[in-house]
């Protein structure tokens, strides 16, 4: 069995169930214990179908596993690192799931799950076995975005490029290279039941839903920002015409301390929103009026696809942020009641 079939039968090792219909072990998120098997069987906890009118006739539609059509690379630099890297994406099989490859270190390969989450304050940082990989949200939430399911993501550095500081680049690539489906049911994570985590007043809710749909709201005592909400529902082209192109941002006041801390080294006007305390010191104008808080669901999104499968439920977060994001998929994995897998079945 290949490490992209493992990796996806467990779903990115993550919980422990047992059941009449099936046998399921996920058994590692933040404090769980350490995997000791795959399981190598698929499994299907329920059923989706989509409903579709021709003639007057309903059809069922299953949903495929997709993957690129073919590789495509790029390069940038690193945005706290400041390293210089090439990532390239390449089609992948059923059930790979996303996996990271560094090429610099005989392609040693880091899967996307939260198993691997090192830690998470202003990027998302995977570790496995020493090997460190940075900035990984938005790439993945390229990825989630596009509806693609199955990528191997080569980089031959420590960090994902920043590139424009949101993911509109990463989305053209794959526009560029083209999917196609791969003749496998798609897996959901599909939520049934509310799970919340709360830090001060940060708080992440999620909740039953048919559909992928994030409520967010973020506050900063800002001209530009202040207290900015927004509504996001994951179907068709809506990531990219409403949160690909959202950017990072940061303020002038937490780039001496940034730099202390040895982050932010590749930070610049063509990769962030840089804000002064009154204004900001980009010339050209943001891409939305409420940018930031799409930029805030651009990283929702690409945290949350470290779940290892897309997911069927609602988000609400109120000043979120990658940490919160990891402790509610943690909360969410170990309620075994609040979650099933699902595939569509024909």
């Amino acid at each position: 069995m290949s490490q992209g079939d493992k990796n996806f039968a467990t779903s990115q090792q993550i919980l422990s169930r047992e059941s009449n219909k099936n046998s399921l072990n996920f058994r590692r998120v933040f404090g769980l214990n350490d995997l000791t098997e795959r399981l190598t069987k698929p499994f299907v906890l329920g059923t989706i179908f989509v409903l579709s009118k021709f003639n007057r006739h309903f059809i069922f539609t299953m949903i495929y596993q997709k993957t690129l059509a073919q590789s495509v690379e790029t390069s940038g630099i690193g945005l706290h690192t400041g390293v210089k890297v090439n990532l390239r994406l390449k089609p992948a099989p059923p059930n790979n799931g996303f996996i990271f490859v560094r090429t610099d270190l005989d392609n040693f390969e880091i899967p996307a799950s939260l198993e691997y989450i090192s830690h998470c304050s202003y990027a998302t940082t995977l570790l496995r076995k020493g090997v460190v990989l940075s900035t990984v949200e938005h790439v993945l939430s390229a990825l989630r975005g596009a509806g693609v399911d199955n990528c191997f993501i080569e980089i031959d550095n420590l960090e994902i490029p920043i590139l424009d500081g949101s993911s509109e680049i990463f989305l053209e690539l794959i526009d560029k290279a083209g999917t196609i489906e791969q003749e496998v049911a798609r897996k959901f994570l599909q939520i049934k039941e509310k799970v919340e985590f709360e830090q001060a007043d940060r708080k992440m809710t999620i909740e039953p839903s048919d559909k992928f749909e994030i409520d967010c709201l973020i506050e900063f005592s800002h001209p530009f920002i202040n207290r900015q909400t927004f509504q996001f529902v994951l179907e068709n082209d809506s990531f990219g015409r409403e949160i690909a192109s959202a950017r990072t941002f940061g303020f002038t006041t937490e780039i001496e301390m940034l730099r202390k801390a040895n982050l932010a080294l590749g930070g610049s006007l063509d990769n962030a929103i840089v804000l002064t305390p009154e204004g900001m010191l980009n010339e050209n104008p943001l891409r939305f009026q409420n940018e930031f808080v799409r930029h805030k669901i651009l990283d929702i999104i690409g945290d949350l696809t470290l779940v290892g499968m897309p997911i069927l439920g609602k988000i609400t977060a109120e000043k979120s942020g990658h940490a919160v994001h990891a402790s509610l998929m943690s909360r969410l994995l170990k309620t075994e009641t609040a979650w099933e897998i699902v595939e569509v079945k024909g």
